[in-house]
């Protein structure tokens, strides 16, 4: 009898497991952790967070409703931060690890890191996550 370790399978997720849902009616969507939640449709990306590490850029002027919670893309545009009085609806589908949807040209992909919207046309857009956001 000989003591041999247990082969190990490491468990790695082929690019064909990555969920892509292509959508072409309005969809709300959160994070695997919930606290990013979103809306998509072929001409608006949207994505507000609930609980932040970081604080958002000043507010503009300009503002005179909530500012800071959340990030929009349209298509074709930058990335900015929205200035709006309500949050994103309630959504029923949550994003696992490394899924994405798609309207249009617009993506949002969910990852360990936050969710990362972009226009795949312009390659605008942003990431959004508790620790950090980013706009490109």
């Amino acid at each position: 009898m000989t003591d041999r370790a247990p082969a190990v399978t490491p468990s790695i997720r082929s690019i064909s497991d990555v969920v892509n849902r292509q959508v072409k009616e309005p969809t709300a969507f959160t994070s695997p952790s919930g606290n990013v939640r979103c809306y998509l449709d072929t001409t608006t990306a949207r994505c507000d967070i609930s609980e932040r590490s970081w604080a958002p850029p000043l507010r503009p002027a300009s503002c005179a409703f909530d500012y800071g919670h959340g990030i929009t893309l349209r298509q074709g545009r930058p990335a900015e931060f929205i200035c709006a009085g309500g949050d994103t609806p309630r959504a029923s589908t949550q994003l696992g690890d490394r899924d994405s949807i798609t309207a249009g040209a617009l993506r949002c992909e969910s990852a360990a890191t936050g969710i990362t919207c972009r226009d795949t046309n312009t390659r605008h857009g942003f990431v959004l996550s508790r620790e950090a956001y980013h706009l490109f």
